[in-house]
């Protein structure tokens, strides 16, 4: 194994997710106010409405398939009876449609966001790198699961291991120095994307509004045209008349 493959399979995983976390914890600490989605709905709303579900349900449904895909070992379906073709195919079927749901999402709002010229004003610089490298990421994806390359490849046996041997600090950098270009690229781009994430918009996939649920229920009451308990007249007061506030 060459310097290059220890360098991008065993070094890069680690120094991306290092970023990764404390990026989370300088974000929170010192741009609280800058921990926003930073919505753009009063800007335009017509694609919007359609684009923005699409892309998040979307990328909710591929986000479940890797947690199943690389975080649950092959020899726990097996144990339920869940057959390696019976997977491929809910992984490539499902996943086909999750991916397309993503991309048609995302054209929807990168449209959106070049062609309304109040969003695109108030696009930033690290927004083009995230649309960008979130871009590549999903594309990748797709590709790989499109092309049937995950039916000649297992990569859970392959990626999927290594996956999971950075987080037991047991990496076997090893198993992706076999793997297909497209897996390895698809890999190379995604752990790239966690060194970026803090620093963008993706930060509030954390933010949960859990005191919503605990907070006191909002009372509005209409406001009398005076302050006190005089009854209200219709029509204009003279100046003199309007009761002067306490001291």
């Amino acid at each position: 194994m060459s310097g290059m493959d220890t360098f991008l399979w065993l070094i890069f995983p680690y120094i991306c997710l290092t970023i990764f976390v404390l990026g989370h914890i300088w974000r929170y600490r010192y741009d609280k106010f800058g921990w926003t989605s930073r919505s753009s709905q009063m800007y335009e709303s017509s694609i919007l409405r359609w684009a923005n579900p699409m892309f998040h349900f979307g990328i909710l449904a591929v986000f479940l398939g890797h947690v199943m895909g690389l975080g649950i070992p092959k020899s726990w379906t097996d144990a339920i009876g869940v057959s390696d073709a019976l997977y491929h195919f809910m992984a490539i079927s499902v996943g086909a449609i999750a991916g397309v749901f993503t991309i048609v999402g995302l054209i929807g709002l990168l449209y959106r966001r070049r062609f309304t010229k109040a969003v695109l004003g108030a696009t930033t610089v690290m927004d083009k790198v995230m649309y960008l490298m979130l871009s590549i990421v999903i594309l990748g994806g797709l590709v790989n699961t499109v092309t049937g390359v995950a039916g000649e490849y297992n990569y859970r046996e392959g990626v999927s291991v290594w996956f999971r041997s950075i987080f037991y600090f047991n990496p076997q950098p090893e198993l992706m120095v076999g793997a297909p270009f497209s897996f390895q690229f698809h890999a190379i781009a995604a752990i790239a994307l966690f060194a970026v994430w803090p620093f963008t918009r993706l930060v509030h996939v954390f933010t949960a509004p859990v005191g919503y649920i605990f907070r006191p229920y909002v009372l509005y009451r209409s406001r009398d045209a005076h302050e006190g308990s005089r009854e209200h007249r219709r029509g204009w007061d003279k100046v003199d008349t309007i009761p002067k506030r306490p001291k």
